[in-house]
This record gives structure tokens, sequence and C-alpha cells, in this order.
């Protein structure tokens, strides 16, 4: 009786064990779809048991059909190349744009305009709000009297990233051709024009750029090689973050001191006090919660102001590209980053996926492989 009894309860735990496993393979393969069938299997399991690493992108308060999972594993089987029949969505342009309007106005918020300030003024730093800086006489003399996008308005805008997934895309002569060209942290176009054009319409440039690719102008040949970038942008918006962090007023200063001395013909931007919290308060009502806006989804964040249509190109936080290819993390460099490091202010792969939900919504256009033409 005794060996019938342990028989019976053997086979309803082996039952209940088959149970469980078809019920969880049945719940991964409704995760998957038809991403990759049951070769994915064990990085949509890491997915059903990291719920909390998740963040869903809500538009006008629709949810999109974008999905965020930070772990690495994820990153080779969830990002899907971009549809290749894209179709521009005027229809959410306006809206997104509307709702941006509510928490800020890239006229406005693009800079601080000379009027708003004087020499000798006190601000306290965006992110360090215990340190404080004082106004220059070089940065006054530099403040726009008007904002550098007032009444502006683009058919086509194109944001160029510095991603290595832009070597070999082809993509120069595509991102020439739009109205108006957005660039970051003043990377270097010459040598890689083929891939990333020439056209600079407004270039950004963080204060730890001087440092990184100048070497903190040690000497005349650095100091050279900053105002020879410089003078080639010949009339496009220069926007420096000068308030945002300590550590970078002497190198906001040292640029902004060339300027002056050379008479460099740029246009330069200081943006708003309180451009980032506006941009993260934004996200945030959309369920993206980043720590701190890159310098990308801030460009693009300010372009659905004055953009009707916006594409990206250079936006890819992994290590691989769709075909399991090495990526550099900037195309013109070595710098090696991690995309999710906990210490990084930036959640980089987040924010490419609420921008690939966007692109999917056709809102913007994100190129993330070789342009049509590409030889």
């Amino acid at each position: 009786m005794q060996l019938q009894f342990r028989s019976w309860m053997l086979a309803a735990l082996t039952l209940l064990v088959v149970f469980l496993i078809f019920a969880d393979i049945s719940e991964i393969e409704e995760e998957i779809g038809n991403s990759g069938g049951r070769g994915t299997i064990r990085s949509a399991v890491n997915s059903l048991h990291s719920k909390s690493n998740r963040a869903e992108v809500v538009i006008n308060g629709s949810s999109s059909p974008a999905v965020v999972d930070r772990s690495n594993d994820s990153i080779k089987h969830n990002i899907q190349p971009a549809s290749a029949k894209w179709r521009h969505n005027q229809t959410l342009s306006l809206r997104i744009r509307k709702q941006i309007l509510k928490f800020l106005d890239a006229e406005k918020d693009i800079s601080v305009l000379k009027g708003t300030l004087k020499p000798g003024d006190i601000i306290h730093y965006i992110f360090d709000r215990d340190s404080t800086m004082n106004v220059s006489q070089n940065l006054y003399e530099l403040l726009p009297r008007t904002s550098p996008l007032k009444n502006k308005h683009f058919r086509t805008c194109a944001i160029v990233g510095n991603s290595g997934v832009l070597l070999n895309s082809g993509c120069g002569q595509e991102i020439d051709t739009h109205s108006f060209v957005i660039r970051c942290n003043l990377a270097p176009v010459q040598e890689y024009a083929r891939d990333v054009g020439l056209k600079t319409d407004l270039v950004t440039m963080n204060p730890s750029v001087i440092q990184r690719a100048f070497e903190d102008l040690v000497n005349a040949t650095w100091r050279e090689k900053l105002l020879l970038r410089l003078h080639s942008l010949n009339g496009s918006i220069l926007w420096i973050p000068a308030f945002m962090a300590r550590g970078g007023k002497e190198r906001v200063e040292w640029v902004n001191e060339l300027i002056l001395k050379h008479r460099v013909n740029v246009r330069t931007a200081y943006p708003s006090l309180r451009l980032l919290h506006a941009v993260r308060g934004y996200w945030l009502t959309n369920k993206v919660h980043i720590k701190r806006p890159t310098t990308g989804l801030l460009m693009y964040t300010l372009a659905t102001r004055f953009c009707n249509q916006i594409y990206l190109y250079g936006f890819w936080p992994f290590p691989l590209d769709q075909n399991q290819n090495p990526v550099k993390y900037h195309y013109y460099d070595s710098l090696k980053y991690g995309y999710t490091s906990q210490a990084s202010p930036h959640t980089m792969p987040l924010e490419f996926k609420a921008l690939k939900s966007l692109h999917e919504q056709g809102a913007l256009k994100l190129t993330v492989g070789q342009c049509d033409g590409a030889t």
C-alpha cells in the first residue's frame, strides 16, 4: 500500500512539473513572438524574471510597443532592424510637439539671452546646486541677444549621434540633404564625410570635450587644433552647456576667449537653467525613467519644436550591431564606456528603446544601418 502511494505521488509530481514547464514556455513564447523562436528562450526567461528592469513608453496615454530590458544578454536578441517602409506620422509629431511645449520651448530654452544676465551674476550649477559660478565678461559678450532659433522652422532635420555604427554606413550624402543638421560634441567630420556628412547647422560642445579631444589645450598645437575646428563651423550655432555641472568653467572660458580673440564665425548659445529638468520631466511623464538625458535625447526633444520631420543617425548604445559585429562607442576614437553602468548618469539603452518606439510609430526615423543608396 505504501509503495503504491509513493508511486501515485511521484506520478502526480511529474505531471505538475511538466505542467509548469509548458506553462512557462507558453508565456515565454508569447513574450518573444516571432523574434527568434526557441533559440531566444534564455533571453526571454531573463526578461520574464526581471520585470522591475522594464520601462514602457507611453505617448498621449496609449502604450507603445517598446519594452525595455536593461540586461546585456537581451541586447543581442531584442533589437530588431528598423523597418524599411517607414512613413512619417505627422499627426503624432504635432501631438508630441504640443506635449513638449507644456514643459519647455526650444526657441526660448536653447539659450540664456543677454538681457537676462550681466557680468558678475552668480549662478548655481544645475547638477551641483551647492556650487556656484560667476558670469564672466567673455561669457556675457557671447550671450545671444535673441534666440538663434527664433521663428525657425525646417522641413527635415538630421540629428547625428557619434556611435561607431555610422562607420561604413554611407550616410554622409543623405545627412547633408536635410534642411538642418545637428551634431554632438564637436565630433570630427572631414575625414569621415562619406559616413557622417559635412553639413553642420548646430553642434554641441560639452566642456569635457576640451579635455578628452583637445588635451585641455596644454600647448599651442592643441589650441590650434581646436581653433581650426571652431573656424570650420563657419556660422553654425555652437551650443555650450556652461551651467550644468562644476568643473567645466575653466574650459568654457578657454573656448570663449578663443572665439572672441580670433573672431571665430560662430553663433554661441548656452542652454537655459531649466532645460535639463524640463526635458527630464517630459520623458518621465511618458514613463521613460532616465537619470540624466543624453545630448542626443536633448537635441531630439528641442528639435520637435522647429522640425517637421526628424531623422536620427549614429544612435546605437550597444557593443554589437544587428549582425553581431563589434561597434565602437564613438566612430572617431577608441574610447570604451559602459552603456549600462549604474555609475553612469545616462541610461542609453533605455533612451534608445524610447526612440525606437517613436520610429515604429512614425514620429521620427531612426537609421541604424546602411543608408539607402550607400555603396
